[in-house]
């Protein structure tokens, strides 16, 4: 959204609006270029990361917003964050020596609560978590935001200390889930712009950490270019020129199912 493309986006919520978005995401920019690593957000999240997926084994990370407007946030990552660092090639043409591209999901908090969160308290797939909390209202009700924040810090606390039950061992949560949480005085396009710039900066740090081009998607160019080939044999039931015999049976069902 920071190139061309980004003109449908202005084109929908305004220049104003648009503006503020890259002034965030330039303040962000500006933050990755000149703070100390130690209080560097994106170099942070970057090796925080690859930590606990190199090193604890997490094959998974939960992003977690606690406010509805970023619903399709946790979506917009996995692309980011998969289709980058999806590799398993450095630059030099070598192979990778280490677990790379984490498997990126979530939901808002609220539905999340009440769906897969039984799994990162209890369960035993080790699940890193970003929750992503706006403080502030932005036109809404602050009750039901504070609602979201209380709801927000308990989860983050009961991951971290869990809770022991001796007499019953199906109610302990073990406990030592690791979180990191986000905060922002209010979501805004400003702060949105700041949001995205910062996982974009730590896709790209976990890139040079591991060596890898995390701007090339040779993966995604494969199934293109082979869709093309199957698009005749699949619309018209003519020849495939592919010799894989699972698609050959695959196209053959097509055909049996017109």
């Amino acid at each position: 959204i920071w190139s061309a493309v980004g003109l449908s986006l202005a084109l929908v919520i305004g220049a104003d609006q648009f503006w503020a978005l890259l002034a965030g995401a330039r303040r962000m920019d500006q933050h990755f270029r000149s703070a100390p690593l130690d209080e560097n957000m994106p170099v942070l999240l970057a090796l925080l990361s690859i930590w606990y997926n190199n090193f604890f084994g997490a094959e998974s990370q939960a992003i977690l917003p606690y406010d509805n407007r970023l619903d399709r946030f946790p979506a917009y990552l996995q692309q980011l964050q998969m289709e980058s660092n999806g590799k398993s090639v450095r630059r030099d043409g070598s192979k990778v020596g280490a677990s790379t591209g984490a498997i990126i999901w979530g939901e808002p908090g609220s539905n999340a609560q009440h769906s897969f969160y039984q799994l990162l308290h209890q369960g035993t797939r080790f699940v890193p978590a970003d929750f992503i909390v706006p403080v502030n209202s932005s036109g809404g009700s602050q009750a039901q935001q504070d609602l979201a924040i209380a709801n927000c810090l308990a989860q983050s606390e009961a991951l971290m200390d869990g809770h022991e039950n001796p007499d019953e061992p199906q109610r302990r949560h073990p406990g030592n889930r690791p979180s990191n949480t986000i905060m922002m005085r209010r979501l805004s396009p400003n702060t949105l712009g700041q949001l995205i710039a910062l996982y974009e900066h730590k896709v790209f740090v976990e890139g040079v950490i591991w060596g890898i081009n995390s701007f090339d998607q040779f993966g995604v160019e494969l199934g293109k270019k082979l869709a093309n080939t199957l698009t005749d044999p699949v619309s018209t039931g003519t020849d495939s020129v592919s010799q894989n015999p699972s698609t050959q049976g695959l196209l053959e069902r097509v055909k049996s199912l017109r």
